[in-house]
């Protein structure tokens, strides 16, 4: 243990699952300054012990004597950390050292929560040894002696070789020419660029280099050859009159037909192509998602949540007992914002936080956004005007909708893998191209996109 251990005092009452936490309080190198149940101290004793840390096992009786507390929990150099008691006596084995590893991380505020043994070694510098040993080893082995002829094997090469072509003359210093050996018997090669013209030609191919007037092709008769050689050049054959008696008119009735094509343009109007602004009453909501692990990050999310938000922040927590009721009394105690058990046929009011049981869904319209038993969450949200947070425990099922609605234009979110239990949605998310943070670090997304 260290000289200066972080001090923790434990709110529980006896059994296995204080017995639980206070191990993980032991295996965090901590001291347990104060351990007792909250129902037989007084609160004025947890800032007399001077502990930074408060770890809390929920139950029903705890609950009620939580209430006096408030102002002592509420301190902020103060870090609480809430577990529920029955989660925490039912674990065993591999689930309860996983849960004990998220627990020491919390409390030692880092995000290592990896088993032992699984640190990634430096390699070891012993290694390149047998590395220079192979190398050496293939370095003195014989090569091996070809066996054959003493004919040296023939170049194959390129017949044009470009880069060659402008080199070498710097390279070579000579240019390689054809000795008359190299020509086959019976063969003819000429070098020369003269052309080849026969002697019944020469006077055709002298005749045809003299230019010819214009006049000499008119005498010879040629001028029609000529007319259909160059008519294919433009659109005007000559046949037709310069000047015609009806050009005047087609100026006339040309001038009419722009005048007419002009009060069309004129009279039309552009398309309005921007989107439509949905009604007032019609805003979105702030749906956050949770399970197992998720009751302590809610309560960090509405604790750093600015008072007046803007939007009804509706959170569907998975609980095993399904006691929504007592959720309600526990994040009303780390929130400003008043929080309500959502009921059906019940309408969301800004600024104001929502518990909804899982059998409880959503319907939006022009008259707002209502609770409605058996209606989809994810699906029926404004994509516009609101947001998906995805806490630990929940249901990766939601991932695919969720992406949808972001690809919309909605904020969607997951909490990011430090400090949360049951990261296998957020993992989803992030890996399809979704971002992740930590509940204090959404709730100030939030405030920066709904600005109170």
């Amino acid at each position: 243990m260290s000289s200066n251990p972080l001090k923790v005092a434990l709110l529980a009452q006896a059994g296995p699952a204080r017995d639980r936490l206070r191990e993980a309080i032991e295996a965090a190198g901590a001291q347990c300054v104060l351990e007792s149940d909250p129902q037989e101290i007084d609160p004025a004793d947890v800032p007399t012990s001077e502990a930074k840390v408060v770890l809390v096992a929920l139950d029903p009786q705890t609950e009620d004597a939580l209430e006096a507390f408030d102002e002592v929990l509420a301190d902020p150099d103060v870090e609480v950390i809430y577990e529920e008691a029955s989660l925490a006596a039912a674990r065993e084995g591999w689930d309860m050292a996983r849960w004990q590893r998220h627990l020491v991380a919390k409390m030692q505020s880092h995000g290592d929560v990896l088993p032992p043994g699984t640190e990634q070694e430096a390699p070891e510098t012993g290694q390149s040894t047998r590395f220079d040993h192979i190398s050496s080893a293939a370095g003195d082995a014989p090569e091996r002696e070809w066996q054959g002829g003493s004919a040296a094997p023939a170049e194959t090469t390129n017949p044009f070789d470009p880069v060659f072509a402008e080199t070498a003359d710097q390279e070579s210093g000579h240019v390689p020419v054809f000795e008359p050996g190299d020509v086959a018997d019976g063969l003819d090669l000429s070098l020369t660029l003269d052309p080849v013209v026969d002697n019944d030609d020469a006077a055709a191919v002298e005749a045809s280099a003299e230019p010819r007037s214009p006049a000499t092709a008119v005498a010879s008769g040629e001028e029609g050859e000529a007319a259909g050689r160059f008519g294919v050049l433009t659109l005007d054959d000559g046949s037709a009159p310069l000047v015609s008696g009806d050009s005047e008119e087609s100026d006339d009735r040309l001038a009419r037909d722009i005048v007419e094509l002009e009060e069309r343009i004129s009279g039309l109007t552009l398309v309005d192509d921007s989107p439509r602004k949905e009604p007032e009453h019609a805003r979105g909501a702030v749906l956050v998602l949770a399970g197992l692990g998720g009751p302590d990050a809610v309560r960090q999310l509405v604790a750093a949540m600015p008072a007046g938000f803007p939007r009804p922040v509706l959170i569907q927590q998975r609980l095993d007992g399904g006691r929504h009721d007592r959720l309600v009394a526990q994040m009303q105690r780390a929130t400003e914002l008043p929080v309500r058990l959502a009921e059906a046929d019940q309408y969301a009011m800004a600024g104001t936080v929502y518990i909804l049981a899982e059998e409880l869904g959503i319907d939006v319209s022009d008259a707002g956004i209502r609770f409605q038993t058996g209606s989809e969450l994810v699906a029926s949200l404004p994509s516009s005007d609101s947001a998906v947070l995805l806490l630990s425990g929940t249901d990766p099922s939601v991932v695919d909708a969720t992406l949808r609605l972001g690809w919309a234009g909605a904020l969607v979110a997951g909490q990011s893998a430090d400090g949360c239990y049951d990261a296998t949605a957020s993992a989803a998310l992030a890996s399809r191209g979704g971002d992740t943070a930590t509940p204090a670090e959404l709730a100030q997304r939030l405030g920066e996109r709904w600005p109170a």
